[in-house]
């Protein structure tokens, strides 16, 4: 019978996004590799390699919008991770986040090894316990809290005995994406994504409708990408300037039109991440109320905008806290066009 490992990562599509090395990493060990996600991350999870089966589940311990706990809804998913029968699991968190609640439904699933990074002392919880913030060379169990996301899971993948094959440089993947050009045309062009989940990440709507026209008149085509609810702000945003491509991807097309872009001019959500992931260089517009040296893309060209030394720094707010929302709206346009332009030298002179 092949062994069946659970990853695990309950969060949304850009943090799955940014667990994918981890995940090839206990793929490559010749298992099958079942992924335990949020629906916010759903979408990614079908996109990484590596992935065989997907496990659904909206936790209400990391969900930003939970539902109440309901024990009948508890019980029915600690008897579907019982079914898969997996010999052990990889929970995969964020500095802010616990594995204990997590590990408590998998022991009672029967899960027989859990590995994790705990603060809090996990008594039975955790076979394999990494301790944020000590020593990670002191006795092997500390993990240094500075790490990007992806080493971080890498990491942790690390502590339960599971490491990347040869050849694979640990950076961010998804499985080979759909033909667009239905959706974008043959011509070059430049993707702008103004919206995020957090409104305190996102680039303020003027701004982003500036850097369109800003953009445009400097010879680039821009294609404003959004979901389904965020129709209205994209067409405000391309305004006749740029191509409203609005709810009209899923996230694997929304890949091709990304692989296809010289540059993504987005903030700190998931598509920078996808953008990463398919080897497109990203403008960051980066609010610091989480930490760039964790969340910024990773393993591709970038420039990070915005004031990192801003009131909300590290404040993990998902509404600004500072009235005008300084960190990103002292970044203009002119600003954005050089940032584009250097990374397109840049890859030209490449």
């Amino acid at each position: 019978m092949t062994r069946r490992v659970l990853v695990v990562r309950l969060d949304s599509d850009g943090d799955v996004l940014l667990s994918g090395p981890a995940v090839r990493a206990v793929a490559g060990s010749g298992g099958e590799v079942v992924l335990w996600c949020g629906p916010r991350g759903r979408s990614a999870a079908g996109l990484l390699p590596g992935v065989h089966r997907i496990l659904e589940w909206r936790c209400p311990w990391i969900d930003p919008v939970p539902a109440p706990v309901q024990a009948p809804e508890v019980l029915a998913v600690v008897a579907s991770l019982a079914a898969l029968r997996v010999a052990e699991a990889v929970v995969l968190t964020s500095f802010h986040q616990s594995p204990l609640p997590t590990a408590l439904l998998l022991r009672l699933a029967g899960v027989g090894r859990i590995t994790g990074v705990s603060v809090d002392y996990p008594g039975a919880l955790l076979d394999v316990r990494l301790r944020p913030g000590a020593d990670p060379g002191r006795d092997g169990t500390g993990l240094d809290e500075d790490l990007p996301e992806p080493q971080r899971a890498l990491a942790i993948a690390a502590a339960a005995g599971y490491r990347l094959p040869p050849g694979d440089e640990g950076r961010l993947a998804v499985r080979p994406p759909p033909s667009v050009t239905h959706l974008t045309g043959d011509e070059p062009y430049l993707v702008l994504h103004p919206g995020a989940d957090a409104p305190a990440r996102s680039w303020p709507e003027q701004r982003c409708a500036e850097a369109v026209r800003v953009l445009r008149a400097a010879g680039h085509r821009v294609l404003v990408t959004g979901s389904p609810a965020e129709r209205e702000l994209t067409a405000r945003v391309a305004a006749g300037h740029g191509e409203d491509l609005g709810g009209r991807t899923d996230l694997g097309q929304l890949a091709g039109v990304l692989a296809g872009a010289d540059v993504l001019v987005a903030g700190n959500t998931g598509p920078a991440h996808l953008a990463a992931a398919v080897g497109t260089p990203v403008v960051s517009l980066f609010a610091p109320v989480v930490p760039a040296r964790r969340w910024a893309p990773y393993g591709v060209p970038h420039v990070l905008l915005g004031d990192q030394g801003a009131p909300c720094r590290d404040s993990r707010a998902r509404h600004c806290p500072v009235p005008g929302h300084p960190c990103l709206s002292s970044v203009t346009a002119g600003q954005v066009l050089a940032a584009v332009q250097g990374l397109i030298g840049a890859e030209m002179a490449a």
